[in-house]
This record gives structure tokens, C-alpha cells and sequence, in this order.
């Protein structure tokens, strides 16, 4: 499995800090494994409202809803990051795909100004990184009538979604943020 950046020494494609409450951690002080994803799911939305769109929830021109789903996560903890830290979370890569967006994430703990602060290291260090896809989706506004189904189960009586390709307006926004990033490194 492979969740590092291609290229680690590159600038990320978007970086922002968090700060690390206790509502993120175990009783250890530690952040909690799943809290990663979190973390991570932040730095995307971020990202997203940055190139200002909203990356939830979108309307097509007939009016279904459009979104994204996590459908795959590879994870990988180098370090664990404790309780008040401010962290950094990186969108490294992009991969557009025509009906998924495909994200290289990594999070890293910040160089202290003071080496004693908070006893954590000092230095920059790789805490985790991902490979994360997210799937491109579309609710259907009227549910389709489902064979043999009790109706009292909710479930079969809901809306169902199904994939569809990813927006133009939301591709090419990204592909230019993409190409807009190449350019200056």
C-alpha cells in the first residue's frame, strides 16, 4: 500500500493547521486513529470552499443532488499526535478520475519555535498519511419502485443513489487549481 506523496520535498497542492482538542483524542491524550479521517476530510472541504465550491452538496440543472462518498481509505500512522498540538494537514496530489476525485493527504506536526514547548518534538514530522477516494454521486429525487419490498422498511423505500461523472464546473476548478500549482513550483 502506498499513501505517501510521490514526491515528499514538494509543496502540497493546499496545507492548513489544526489545532488538536480533547474531544479528538483517547483517554491518552492521543488522537484517536479514526480522528485522522477527520482531519483529513477538513483539509479537503477547506480546500474545496478555497476554490469556492461547495463541495457537499451541488445542484444539477434538473434539479437532483449531487455529492461525494468516501468509497475507498488507505491509511498509514507514522506517530501519534497528542492532545493541543497544532497540526498540518496536506492535500499533496490530485487524481481526477471521470467519476472520482483521488487524494494523496498527509499530516504533519509543526516545527516548535521553542523545543521545549508542550515536551513534543521539534521538529517537522510525518504523523500519517492517505490515499482517499471519493466517488462522485447523485441522489434521485424520486425513488424508483423496488420489487417485492416491504414498505415499512425504510431502507428500500429511500431515494437511491447511483454514480455519476464528476461536474465540469467542479473538474475543471480543480484541474486548474492543479495546473495553477505545477506552475509554480
Amino acid at each position: 500500500m502506498t499513501t505517501a506523496p510521490s514526491n515528499p520535498t514538494s509543496l502540497p497542492l493546499y496545507s492548513t493547521d489544526y489545532r488538536v482538542y480533547i474531544n479528538h483524542t483517547d483517554a491518552g491524550g492521543i488522537v484517536y486513529h479514526a480522528n485522522h479521517l477527520v482531519f483529513f476530510e477538513n483539509c479537503r472541504r477547506d480546500w474545496f470552499s478555497k476554490l469556492g465550491l461547495n463541495g457537499y452538496f451541488m445542484h444539477a440543472d434538473d434539479g437532483q443532488i449531487q455529492h461525494f462518498v468516501v468509497s475507498q481509505a488507505q491509511l498509514q500512522y507514522k506517530k501519534a499526535i497528542f492532545l493541543d498540538e497544532v497540526i498540518k494537514v496536506h492535500i499533496d496530489r490530485v487524481e481526477l478520475k471521470p467519476a472520482s476525485i483521488v487524494f494523496y493527504q498527509s499530516i504533519h506536526r509543526h516545527a516548535s519555535q521553542d523545543a521545549n514547548e508542550n515536551h513534543y518534538p521539534s521538529t517537522k514530522t510525518l504523523l500519517s498519511s492517505a490515499k482517499i477516494v471519493i466517488a462522485c454521486v447523485q441522489n434521485q429525487t424520486k425513488p424508483e419502485p423496488a420489487d417485492n419490498a416491504d414498505t415499512s422498511d425504510i431502507a428500500a423505500n429511500a431515494a437511491p443513489i447511483r454514480p455519476i461523472r464528476v461536474p465540469k464546473n467542479l473538474h475543471d476548478s480543480i484541474q486548474q487549481a492543479i495546473a495553477h500549482h505545477t506552475t509554480e513550483q
